[in-house]
């Protein structure tokens, strides 16, 4: 197991080390900037199957594939290969003005037929941000090619996460993402997260519960009026808001409001997509029916950045159209559909179908979804939670009053603290504890994650 200090505690950081130029030049996403002047960064060496290596040596189970992404693990050769063969025959080359070349067309032949509701077109961009920011305007520009201006509004949910640009980032529904920096947008709305355990009123089913929620978003449809929402976002199970699994009947009851006012669904597919939930998109594992999927992360392992919005004809063919009357659909990035990622994207999905990655996701998800029930009655534990291979355990210190300690997310960082120090990297949302290991993890490598996680739980536990 890693020796290797916790990311709450003081390291010594040797003159002019990796550690200490990081703390000097560099301004890090997600961290508390002063404090990581303080502590520093755990600095990261290289990867090998599910597992990465410190600049010491130490090896930790990469438990949430780096950021949910890398589904078919660190080092894979193949990937490699095909980067470098497209490195060598065309490095760089764009989709502005009737240009194109072979990976980006052929990703996107590769991702509209294997999409698992009728889709048109595919649109690239490089991040996940960048996509759902892309489809915001895209949802503007439709309405106005419709002669819909006013029908500019989108609803998104509590707790959602969707990215951090200004766009994304008012989509997303966690208070981070707002503080300080004037969001969210106007004409973004909000409903409630579908957690059944934190949200439920006391005695409520968990069909009363989707019901409710349902009423409350046809409500909010009506409030606002259903001729100025446009469009509804929604992941198919929430991520960063703490690895949320619906009830069973919520989307169909939730997809039922979208149909009767006619408006847009998007389904973010940045975390489900590709085999995460047991099936290749979260699509299939719910029975959606979107208008628009939003990929990125498992696209290719991140190995590269890249991320596509898939839509179909309904919601694509008015921006066509409009396109047609400015004279060009006025919005790309310079590197979206970029032909060295696209090849490595499309070597990725190779791998995930032809290893059958997504099987072993559902055996391994199994495994790791039994062994962290078995852990429901330690007293740190107050949910379990996941579909897949994708889990979280929320921490509680009452059990019955579903509390932790108090501010919220200390408890969780003690255990995320705890896991690192064993030897396992994973994100604490604030107190629930995620796992979103590699599509590749053996059910033996489930094992030693479970053993690490329960050591930890008892440790945090003496503790405290």
């Amino acid at each position: 197991m890693s020796t290797t200090s916790t990311s709450d505690t003081v390291s010594p950081v040797a003159p002019n080390s990796a550690e200490a130029r990081d703390i000097a030049y560099h301004l890090h996403a997600y961290t508390n900037a002063r404090k990581h002047e303080e502590i520093g960064p755990l600095v990261i060496d290289r990867g090998e199957g599910i597992h990465v290596f410190d600049l010491a040596g130490n090896r930790y189970i990469e438990a949430m594939a780096g950021l949910w992404s890398v589904a078919v693990g660190f080092g894979d050769k193949r990937l490699a290969a095909a980067a470098a063969r497209q490195f060598e025959k065309l490095p760089y080359y764009h989709d502005f003005t009737h240009k194109s070349h072979g990976p980006v067309i052929d990703l996107a032949e590769k991702l509209v037929s294997m999409a698992p509701v009728p889709m048109s077109k595919a649109f690239f961009t490089n991040s996940g941000s960048e996509a759902n920011d892309t489809v915001l305007k895209m949802i503007w520009y439709r309405s106005n090619a419709l002669g819909q201006p006013e029908r500019k509004k989108v609803i998104a949910r509590e707790r959602a996460y969707h990215g951090v640009t200004i766009a994304s980032a008012s989509l997303t529904g966690l208070p981070n993402n707002h503080k300080s920096f004037d969001l969210p947008l106007a004409g973004i709305l909000r409903t409630g997260s579908p957690h059944f355990w934190r949200d439920a009123l006391p005695g409520e089913t968990e069909e009363a519960f989707a019901t409710r929620r349902a009423d409350e978003l046809e409500q909010l449809i009506l409030a606002e009026g259903p001729e100025t929402v446009a469009a509804f976002f929604a992941e198919p199970v929430m991520g960063a808001g703490g690895v949320i699994v619906p009830p069973a009947t919520y989307w169909d009851k939730i997809q039922a409001v979208l149909r009767k006012y006619d408006i847009l669904f998007v389904a973010d597919e940045v975390i489900c997509g590709f085999g995460r939930t047991g099936r290749m998109f979260g699509t299939e594992t719910f029975n959606l029916k979107p208008d628009v999927m939003v990929v990125s992360k498992a696209l290719s392992s991140s190995y590269l950045p890249i991320s596509a919005i898939i839509a179909n004809e309904r919601f694509v063919a008015p921006i066509m159209d409009q396109s047609n009357t400015i004279g060009t659909f006025g919005h790309g990035f310079t590197a979206g559909g970029h032909p060295v990622a696209a090849a490595v994207a499309l070597e990725n999905v190779r791998i995930i179908e032809e290893e059958g990655l997504v099987a072993n996701a559902v055996a391994s998800g199994r495994r790791l979804l039994e062994g962290l029930h078995a852990l429901a009655g330690h007293p740190l534990v107050g949910e379990v939670r996941g579909v897949g291979l994708i889990a979280a355990v929320e921490l509680v210190t009452d059990k019955a009053a579903k509390k932790a300690l108090e501010p919220a997310g200390t408890l969780g960082g003690l255990v995320n603290a705890g896991l690192q120090a064993n030897g396992v990297i994973s994100r604490a949302m604030g107190d629930a504890i995620a796992f979103c290991p590699p599509l590749i993890i053996t059910e033996s490598e489930v094992d030693d994650l479970l053993s690490r996680f329960a050591l930890t739980l008892d440790t945090v536990a003496k503790q405290i």
